[in-house]
């Protein structure tokens, strides 16, 4: 197999991309840029507009970890970060040492990332949590908006994570990089 195709489940051959081309053709027009996307393992995986709930949840957590911050972190909303040459991830919220340039923002800097799932749990915490996992983030919240069911991944360990918690709306969320911030979910 030439090294720019993959297998797909079904059996058949699909062109591969870097996340490089993946831009190129964003900024030559081929991908349009109000086209929601993000590449992962080679392929370009589309996403979902976001909703209303998605959107309300994404800005109370934001606004509660902003107020907990200290002077040695800093946050990012939709912060996009390149796991690999194939790969780069958009999470909803991260959390990562202040100092950073954009582009050295990789997996092992990010202290959490969160994901907030209207439509899109089964990725969150299926595909892209081994993502997350296998480029030592050190903890990933996966968010169900409609729940307020947060699933917390501590500990990455290869593909998989050392404990996977879930937890209920009205039980509280903390950061092992934030000992200062904690809140519930039903509360927002």
């Amino acid at each position: 197999m030439r090294a720019n195709v993959t297998r797909a489940a079904e059996g058949f051959d699909r062109r591969s991309f870097t996340v490089a081309q993946i831009l190129r053709m964003q900024d030559a027009g081929i991908i349009a840029e109000d086209e929601t996307f993000e590449p992962t393992e080679r392929e370009i995986v589309p996403t979902q507009a976001k909703t209303h709930v998605h959107e309300r949840l994404k800005s109370n957590l934001t606004a509660a970890i902003q107020r907990a911050l200290p002077e040695r972190l800093l946050f990012g909303v939709e912060t996009r970060v390149d796991l690999s040459p194939s790969t780069f991830v958009e999470p909803d919220i991260v959390v990562f040492p202040k100092g950073l340039k954009r582009e050295d923002v990789k997996g092992s800097n990010l202290l959490l990332a969160i994901e907030v799932a209207a439509t899109s749990l089964a990725y969150d915490r299926g595909l892209k949590a081994q993502l997350y996992a296998r480029h030592g983030v050190r903890e990933l919240w996966a968010i169900d908006a409609a729940r307020r069911v947060t699933f917390v991944h501590q500990g990455p360990q290869g593909e998989g994570w050392r404990s996977v918690a879930e937890r209920a709306p009205d039980e509280a969320l903390t950061v092992a990089a934030l000992p200062e911030f904690s809140m519930r979910l039903a509360t927002v």
